[in-house]
């Protein structure tokens, strides 16, 4: 187990935690939370060891194996399958030991490596490593990319599938759903939940933490609380606490105020000294309870559009996509929609299938490449850009941003200095830090500065692109509550799942070069994902089966027809025994590369048909009376079952892929 006792710790000389203690028990599921700049990550560099303890004792156990996401961007043209197999580093250690042992002729140390990297899982490695990969989102076809090859965002997708690779007794993940879509966290969730070990993670999405956490510890004022809840029954917990300690310290309070009511009237009274000394010493002696200090909550507000045009937009016939050496790249075709006054769209889809794309044409920062898309009279637009440095100036602060602004804005007079600076204090952006440059903050303070520069042009249509990556708790409930009072159209596009329940009533589906109405919620959402996921394997698999019963057709002989001049200049005819031989070494060729492909893919499915006869005997056994320890062992066996089918899956897929591909 981890045990914190009386721990205290230091950033520069900032006090993050004071005498804090904890104790953390072996599979626990921990939600670590608190606001931003109360210590979540100081507590995690305390956990990996890159810090250490200023007072008490920090103790976990040494031979815990340890995985985590590395911060770094990775730079590397290796392939991503490979980059992530690495983050199995025992897998990598043993294969370094094999190497070593077959250069130096030790067939005892070849043997005993033999056995570990049996152990060590190395017959399924690969497919494990493609299994994670699939499932944070990536294509088939790009298992084998150099990583270098992806944007950032899919990058830093690779970091998380390597650390997920990684055998380990604790887990740590830093915001691991920042770069996730909403099908990738689905798939991250139901991956977490099956992990055995330790796991501690920090986020700000409360979904995903109400999902995949048993245990809140929260920071607050330097000291660490321990509950035994996820996040939803930590807030209820933590509301009663408060309750509990505002009554305690106000009964205290009147107490104090009764014995020092005693003790001024009557230390001066010789008869009653002794009686109002005892009264001093309890007073003394008595442990108080401190007020509640609660943090001011963030709070802020859309003002009042000037107008709402109806509609909004008219969008006909339209082509959305990019501009590529000059070529238009279409993403998105033929679509016709209309976006009305105080509409509240969720737009919804996986990553790289256009979400982005649509909401940066609508903010005008990309070209239409056809149809038309129509602004309804003084349309006026707040858009809030995935990543903040579209729209910010690096080297510039948070007043120069405003006065900008403002002087693109205003009518008349620009603002006065001093009530811009009035504004940034409302959106927490106090003394010094208004001259700070926006280069050197955090991207939650990003985030903040982008939100007050929309709330000050008063849009009647707000973009919202993926706008909490970067905020806690808190201010994610005020931007929920400020979207739910806003007077305009909402668009949003996000992976918060509270936050998208709480604002949109209506979804649109983006995907498959199309904009469709989503007809259903967030938890029809996830059942359609499913349902796509199983789709998609049965095209592959009828796609081999049609590959498998209709094998290409060996090409055409080559009839040469002699001419009767000049014969000799011709290129001699290939005869028909000749081209025989050439089909025959094709086919061969074919073969060769196809075998161990097949002989695997009809291990794979031998495979499942044997689990799936497993599952069935043991189905069949629970539903007969058996002793508890009985009933344990069959389930246990069911989870392992239905963990393994759904890694022979995601091979199966890859298999029929490279089948394809050959083929």
């Amino acid at each position: 187990m981890i045990n914190l006792k009386n721990v205290t710790l230091r950033r520069g000389t900032k006090v993050l935690l004071d005498q804090a203690s904890v104790t953390l028990n072996p599979g626990e599921k921990v939600g670590l939370v608190g606001r931003n700049g109360a210590g979540k990550s100081t507590l995690f560099a305390l956990f990996n060891g890159t810090l250490h303890e200023d007072g008490g004792d920090f103790e976990m156990p040494k031979a815990w194996r340890m995985a985590q996401v590395a911060q770094n961007m990775p730079e590397t043209d290796q392939p991503a399958s490979d980059f992530v197999l690495e983050g199995d580093t025992r897998l990598a250690e043993l294969r370094q030991r094999l190497i070593a042992a077959e250069e130096s002729g030790d067939g005892m140390e070849m043997a005993h490596v033999y056995t570990d990297l049996a152990d060590a899982g190395d017959h399924d490695a690969l497919p494990r490593a493609e299994a994670l990969i699939l499932g944070l989102g990536f294509r088939v076809d790009e298992l084998n990319n150099p990583v270098n090859s992806f944007s950032g965002g899919w990058r830093m997708r690779l970091q998380l599938a390597r650390a997920l690779m990684c055998p380990s007794d604790i887990l740590l993940l830093d915001e691991p759903t920042n770069h996730l879509d909403l099908d990738a966290l689905v798939w991250l969730e139901a991956w977490l939940q099956r992990y055995a070990g330790t796991m501690i993670v920090i986020s700000h999405d409360r979904e995903f933490l109400d999902a995949v956490t048993n245990v809140t510890l929260h920071i607050d004022h330097a000291k660490l609380t321990r509950y035994g809840s996820n996040y939803s029954g930590f807030e209820i917990l933590r509301a009663q606490q408060m309750e509990l300690q505002q009554a305690s310290f106000a009964k205290q309070q009147d107490k104090i105020a009764h014995l020092q009511k005693f003790i001024n009237r009557f230390k001066a009274q010789a008869s009653k000294a002794k009686q109002a000394q005892s009264r001093v010493k309890a007073l003394e002696r008595m442990e108080k309870v401190a007020p509640l200090l609660a943090d001011a909550e963030f709070t802020f507000g859309f003002k009042e559009p000037n107008n709402l045009p109806n509609p909004m937009l008219a969008i006909s016939e339209a082509s959305f996509g990019y501009i590529v050496d000059e070529e238009p790249k279409a993403i998105l075709q033929g679509v016709s929609k209309s976006v009305l006054a105080g509409q509240r769209i969720g737009i919804l889809g996986a990553n790289g299938q256009g979400k982005s794309t649509l909401v940066k044409t609508i903010a005008r920062t990309m070209p239409l490449l056809a149809g038309t898309l129509t602004e309804g009279k003084g349309l006026n637009i707040g858009y809030f850009a995935q990543q903040e440095l579209d729209v910010l100036h690096p080297q510039d602060n948070p007043l120069e941003h405003m006065i900008r602004l403002a002087k693109e804005l205003g009518s008349g007079e620009p603002s006065r200095e001093q009530d811009l600076r009035n504004y940034l204090g409302t959106f927490n952006f106090s003394g010094d830090m208004v001259k700070q440059a926006v280069g050197t903050m955090s991207g939650g303070e990003k985030a903040r500065l982008v939100l007050a520069m929309i709330v000050w042009q008063r849009p009647n249509l707000l973009l919202l692109d993926e706008p909490t990556n970067h905020l806690d708790l808190a201010t994610r409930e005020a931007l929920s509550m400020a979207l739910n009072e806003f007077e305009g159209t909402v668009m949003l596009v996000s992976h918060d799942r509270a936050l998208l329940r709480a604002v949109c009533d209506e979804f649109w589906m983006v995907g498959r070069g199309k904009v469709e109405p989503f007809d259903g919620d967030l938890d029809d959402y996830q059942k359609y994902l499913l349902e796509e996921s199983k789709r998609l394997r049965e095209l592959a698999k009828n796609s081999a089966k049609d590959a498998a019963a209709n094998p290409p057709a060996p090409p055409a002989q080559v009839v040469v027809v002699a001419a009767p001049v000049a014969a000799a200049a011709s290129t001699p005819a290939v005869s028909s025994g000749e081209q025989r031989k050439m089909d025959a070494q094709r086919r061969q060729q074919m073969a060769a590369q196809t075998r161990p492909l097949k002989k695997e893919l009809e291990q794979n499915e031998q495979r499942m048909v044997a689990i799936e006869k497993e599952k069935s005997a043991l189905e069949q056994q629970l539903s007969t009376p058996l002793p508890p320890a009985e009933i344990a062992e069959a389930g246990r066996r069911l989870k392992a079952l239905s963990d393994e089918v759904a890694v022979l899956e995601e091979r199966w897929l890859a298999l029929t892929a490279q089948l394809e591909a050959t083929a």
